[in-house]
C-alpha cells in the first residue's frame, strides 16, 4: 500500500529547520511542518549530472513525489531504481525510482513520531476526520 507523504523541490537557498543528511550530502527540511507537505532538498554542492543520465538528473533538477510504504523491497521490485535504498536518519529507509517520467521517493518508516532528529507525530496529508 503507499500512502502520499510529500513533494520534494531542490533549492539552492538555505531553509529554517535544515536536517543533514550525509548519506547524500543535502540538507532537508521537514514536510509534516509545511501545509502544502513541501520538502526542500539543498545539496552541500550541486551535483552535475550528465542529462543522458536521465533519473538522475531529473532527481536533482526537478520535484519528486513521495509515499509511504509497508515494505520498500517490495515496492522496488522492478522499478528503476536511482538512488537507494538507503537509511537517511532515524525513522526508516527510502529509495528514489524513475517511473512514467517522475522522481518517486518511497519511504519505509520505523518511527512516525521523529523526522531528522525533531519530534514530529505523525498526521496524515489532508483534513483531519474524526
Amino acid at each position: 500500500m503507499k500512502t502520499f507523504d510529500h513533494i520534494g523541490i531542490v533549492t539552492l537557498e538555505p531553509q529554517e529547520g535544515e536536517g543533514w543528511v550525509a548519506f547524500s550530502e543535502v540538507w532537508v527540511t521537514n514536510p509534516r511542518l509545511h501545509p502544502q507537505r513541501i520538502e526542500y532538498i539543498r545539496p552541500k554542492s550541486m551535483p552535475q549530472i550528465d542529462p543522458s543520465n536521465v533519473g538522475l538528473w531529473k532527481l536533482w533538477n526537478l520535484p519528486h513525489v513521495a509515499y509511504r510504504v509497508d515494505d520498500l523491497d517490495a515496492a522496488i521490485q522492478g522499478e528503476q531504481v536511482v538512488l537507494g535504498p538507503f537509511d537517511p536518519a532515524e525513522f526508516g529507509r527510502v529509495v528514489f525510482i524513475h517511473r512514467d517520467g517522475v522522481i518517486i521517493e518511497y519511504l519505509e518508516y520505523t518511527t512516525l513520531d521523529t523526522w531528522f532528529g525533531q519530534p514530529t507525530p505523525w498526521r496524515p496529508a489532508g483534513p483531519s476526520t474524526p
